[in-house]
């Protein structure tokens, strides 16, 4: 008896069975189909997180080249030097285009952001695309119609709209 005893024993194998196995590959497949999509959309995010980014440095470009403007006690219409590059400015805030508020901003429109549209004028609007929908807009300051000495200037807007990102 004892023989047999030690025979069953030395047949018995360590390890794992196949359906084991299976079912591990089973549950793991289960868990990743789960997470993936919490994983797939990253892009999107990105790109929502530059376009904020670029609204945020605009802002903050407008209102330094303002404050610049307004410390110098220059007209409205005067250009600014930030950082050794000149500033061209509309009604108190840097204009719509390349040498406004892009300047200002420092935006890289080479190799991140493509513009659209700009001008020189008050209420002119400049969009920046990463995207057909996933863009941010300025549009430079305004002057009052009503007279006021001296002239208040309407103020300039962002518009972020990431619904495309």
């Amino acid at each position: 008896m004892n023989t047999m005893n030690s025979m069953v024993a030395a047949r018995k194998q360590e390890g794992f069975t196949l359906i084991e196995l299976v079912m591990v590959i089973v549950i793991l497949g289960i868990l990743a189909a789960f997470a993936l999509p919490r994983f797939a959309d990253l892009g999107g995010d990105a790109r929502e997180s530059s376009l904020q980014g670029l609204a945020g440095a605009i802002k903050s470009a407008a209102s330094i080249a303002h404050s610049a403007q307004l410390a110098s006690g220059a007209t409205l219409g005067t250009s600014v030097t930030l950082e050794g590059d000149e500033v061209t400015m509309v009604n108190g805030y840097p204009t719509a285009d390349a040498d406004g508020i892009v300047v200002a901003a420092n935006i890289d429109t080479a190799n991140d952001y493509t513009p659209s549209g700009g001008g020189t004028a008050g209420g002119a609007t400049i969009t920046f695309s990463l995207q057909t929908d996933c863009t941010v807009q300025y549009t430079a300051a305004t002057a009052e119609t009503t007279e006021n000495v001296p002239p208040v200037a309407d103020r300039y807007s962002v518009t972020v709209t990431d619904s495309g990102c």
